[in-house]
């Protein structure tokens, strides 16, 4: 990872572009998803809880929040972000992870049962221009009771900018409007999981019938009726209906 100072040398004398120093500069997020094995989601937040987290700080990763979803049919399911310093930090801390002896003493004590975990995902994410701030854990936030959403875009082709421009614009000042909280918003920055053509983000909602009515209240605004048919007059942005999946933080998880 290139140090700040060298970024800013490379720019002065031309050998780095400022497009290029800004995103070696910027910290990434990383969502996590694991698909547990029937049975052993116990086993796998005890890990997480215990020993985990405590290994990622220990290898420079930041442990920003943890969740399980809230629909039944989802419960094999552990969803976490993790925040790194740069991609190529992110790099070496799952380097320095993989290969500690720690590490290595706990996953094999906690699978001395059987494997915990069938398969995991993993996406890079920045935040776009207009993404709110990410919160401090808890501060001005109950330490209980919200439920967040993790909602998906796929765009037609070409049709990220108008999205954002949506967003940035309109939609953020809407869902406010209507009760939802918006949290950040995320491009995947890779090409194979969807970069140039989707948006992710978070809301928080008081609970699921909460969301629901906020959504539909929403979805009735006159002024974003307006709004979609104005960004859509030279064709429909979205691929599909948007994907959305409920969570609830689990106990262990710094932002709540």
């Amino acid at each position: 990872m290139k140090s700040l100072a060298a970024l800013l040398l490379g720019v002065l004398t031309g050998l780095v572009s400022p497009a290029l120093a800004a995103e070696t500069a910027a910290p990434v997020y990383e969502l996590r998803i694991y698909t547990v094995l029937p049975g052993r989601m116990p086993a796998m937040l005890a890990r997480f809880r215990d020993h985990t987290c405590k290994l990622f700080e220990k290898h420079g990763m930041e442990n920003i929040i943890y969740w399980l979803p809230v629909e039944e049919k989802d419960q094999d399911k552990l969803y976490y972000i993790l925040r790194h310093a740069s991609r190529d930090a992110a790099k070496a801390s799952w380097k320095g992870f993989i290969d500690d002896p720690e590490w290595h003493k706990v996953r094999d004590a906690s699978e001395a049962d059987g494997k915990i975990v069938s398969k995991v995902e993993s996406t890079y994410l920045a935040t776009t221009d207009y993404s709110p701030a990410w919160p401090a854990p808890n501060v001005g936030q109950p330490a209980s009771g919200r439920i967040f959403e993790l909602r998906t875009y796929v765009c037609n082709d070409g049709k990220l900018d108008a999205l954002d421009a949506r967003f940035r614009n309109h939609t953020l000042k809407l869902f406010e409007k209507h009760g939802m909280t918006n949290l950040p918003y995320f491009h995947p920055t890779d090409e194979n999981k969807g970069a140039g053509k989707t948006l992710i983000y978070l809301l928080a909602h008081k609970s699921v019938d909460a969301a629901k009515a906020s959504f539909n209240s929403f979805r009735q605004d006159s002024e974003w009726i307006k709004v979609r048919d104005a960004s859509e007059a030279n064709g429909k942005i979205l691929v599909q209906t948007p994907a959305s999946v409920f969570l609830t933080p689990v106990d262990f998880s710094a932002l709540k």
